[in-house]
C-alpha cells in the first residue's frame, strides 16, 4: 500500500513549525477543536501522522549535528503562504537538495565509524574467546565449543536440519531465538550464513555447540535487521534432527 503522504525536506520544514516550534504561549491560547466529524478526524490524522514523522526526523538530524533555526522555519512558512517567499522555487529545491546531500554524507560517515568499531571489537572478542578452554578455531576463523556431544549423524551442506538456537551480539544482546518463540526451526543448511553452514556440519544430531562467528562469515559490512554492520555473532545451537528429503520437501510446502 502506497503512503498517502510522502514526507520531503520541505514537509519536514513545515511540520517542524507545526509539531515542534510553536511557542508555548501560543499553544496555550489556541482553542482546541473537538474531533466530532469524520472530516475533522481525517484532517487531524494527517497532521498527527506527519507530525510524528517530523519529530523523529528532526531528532535524527540533530544527532548528525544539524540544528535548524526554528524561527526561520516559521518565517519561511508564513511568508510562503502569503506569497512573499524570499527564495524562488528553484532556489528552494537547490537548497534542500544540497542539505539532503549533507545529511546523507554525515550518515555515511557515522555508519562507517560504527562499522569499523564493530569490526575492531569483534576481533578483540574473538582473540580473547580463542583462549577459552575447549574452544576450537577452524581454518575459516569460525570458533566453536562443544557444550553437549551427540551420537547421531552429521549433516551435509545440502541437508535440511532441525535446530533450536539463540543468537546474541558480543555484548550479550539477544537478536533472535527459537527458544523464545517456543519452537525449533527447519532450514536447508546451504541457505544460511557461511558460519552456520560450516559449523552445523561439525555437529552430530543431539549435540549442542556454541559458535562465535566473525562478521565475514555472517552478515559482513551490510548487517541486517537488528544486526549492525560488521558484527561478530554468538550462537548456541542444538541440532535436533536431519530431515529426510521427502520430509524436507513437505516442510517447505
Amino acid at each position: 500500500m502506497k503512503q498517502l503522504f510522502k514526507p520531503t525536506l520541505v514537509a519536514v520544514a513545515v511540520l517542524a513549525m507545526m509539531g515542534c516550534q510553536e511557542k508555548k504561549q501560543e499553544a496555550e491560547q489556541a482553542p482546541t477543536t473537538k474531533l466530532e466529524t469524520p472530516a475533522q478526524k481525517q484532517a487531524y490524522a494527517i497532521g498527527s501522522s506527519m507530525g510524528g514523522y517530523l519529530s523523529k526526523t528532526l531528532k535524527e538530524q540533530q544527532d548528525y549535528g544539524f540544528n535548524l533555526d526554528r524561527d526561520l522555519i516559521i518565517q519561511g512558512l508564513s511568508e510562503s503562504l502569503a506569497g512573499n517567499s524570499q527564495l524562488t522555487q528553484e532556489e528552494v529545491e537547490k537548497t534542500l537538495m544540497a542539505f539532503e546531500q549533507e545529511v546523507r554524507a554525515k550518515q555515511e560517515e557515522q555508519a562507517k565509524l560504527e562499522s569499523d568499531k564493530n569490526l575492531t571489537e569483534g576481533q578483540a572478542f574473538m582473540a580473547e574467546n580463542a583462549k577459552t578452554e575447549g574452544v576450537e578455531v577452524t581454518e575459516s576463523g569460525l570458533q566453536y565449543q562443544v557444550l553437549t556431544e551427540g551420537e547421531g549423524d552429521k549433516p551435509a551442506a545440502t541437508d535440511t536440519v532441525k535446530v533450536h538456537y539463540k543468537g546474541t551480539l558480543i555484548n550479550g544482546e539477544e537478536f533472535d531465538s527459537s527458544y523464545s518463540r517456543g519452537e525449533p526451526i527447519e532450514f536447508p543448511l546451504n541457505r544460511v550464513i557461511k558460519g552456520w553452514t560450516e559449523g552445523v556440519q561439525l555437529m552430530n544430531v543431539g549435540s549442542k555447540y556454541k559458535f562465535v562467528i566473525p562478521s565475514e562469515l555472517a552478515y559482513g559490512p551490510n548487517g541486517t535487521g537488528p544486526i549492525p554492520a560488521n558484527s561478530t555473532l554468538v550462537f548456541e545451537v542444538e541440532l535436533l534432527d536431519i530431515i529426510k528429503p521427502e520430509a524436507a520437501e513437505e516442510s517447505e510446502k
